[in-house]
């Protein structure tokens, strides 16, 4: 399997996209600006969530950022304050790319290989699973800076966090440490940097080698219980869906061989 979402490229743009063997990786690409987000980059982010929704090949995602020459990583510094200030900024805009990676079709894994601040921290919490680095952290300064935070992006920390820990955030402002996110629940794992790209590979690998039909359908079945969206007809309709599929069928078979399934996506 193709390891190229562990060697960012170091030249500064625009968010990257590489797809290769059912495996799609963002790379936030500013490490000179510690991956700010910028409009533009909001924007790229959406034209490539498009992009792997519409391409059905893709079965994990993974989000991660380019920190190279960070002397301690960041992961992403958030969202360019400046843009606030700007006489075309749409309040509601940042919004939309948190919900299109919740919203992404394939499981989504967050390998947060530094510390994440602001907006970004609702990235982080967008994606289905995490891994993090020790030694990162985690600030929410939004009433810091005067800001109540949208809906969406409240809902998430505390479907991600908690309630508690959600109210930590936002009413202190106080950094999380990398110890305090795990005990909140949140983290898939939290190892050392010698041992952060086989952590998340290895998750990889386990994402990708479920039948895909039914973890996709079981991830929106889970984001719409989670919400509060859902409507029992359409999880029984998932159900029956998986039960009739001919991979549900070749699941059955591998479990009698004791053989690895061979999934079709059907």
């Amino acid at each position: 399997m193709s390891k190229t979402h562990h060697h960012a490229p170091t030249a500064p743009s625009t968010p990257l996209l590489s797809i290769a063997d059912g495996v799609a990786t963002l790379t936030l690409n500013r490490p000179a600006h510690r991956n700010r987000l910028e409009d533009i980059d909001l924007r790229t982010l959406l034209q490539h969530c498009a992009h792997i929704n519409a391409d059905t090949s893709v079965r994990v995602v993974v989000l991660t950022a380019n920190t190279h020459g960070h002397p301690k990583p960041v992961f992403c510094a958030g969202y360019h304050i400046g843009g606030f200030d700007h006489e075309a900024h749409d309040p509601n805009f940042f919004e939309q790319i948190p919900d299109a990676i919740a919203a992404l079709r394939p499981i989504t894994i967050c390998a947060l290989n530094g510390s994440v601040y602001g907006g970004a921290t609702d990235l982080f919490l967008a994606c289905d699973l995490r891994v993090a680095v020790e030694g990162i952290e985690l600030r929410m300064p939004a009433t810091a800076l005067g800001l109540h935070y949208y809906p969406s992006g409240l809902q998430r920390y505390i479907s991600r966090l908690g309630a508690s820990a959600a109210k930590r955030a936002f009413l202190t402002a106080r950094p999380f440490t990398a110890e305090q996110l795990w005990n909140t629940g949140c983290l898939e794992a939290l190892t050392n940097p010698a041992e952060f790209a086989g952590t998340v590979e290895q998750l990889v690998q386990d994402v990708r080698a479920l039948a895909p039909l039914a973890v996709q359908a079981t991830k929106q079945s889970l984001n719409e219980i989670a919400t509060g969206t859902y409507n029992l007809p359409a999880l029984r309709a998932r159900e029956a869906l998986t039960a009739q599929s001919a991979d549900f069928a070749e699941g059955r078979r591998s479990f009698a061989e004791r053989r690895k399934p061979v999934f079709s996506g059907h």
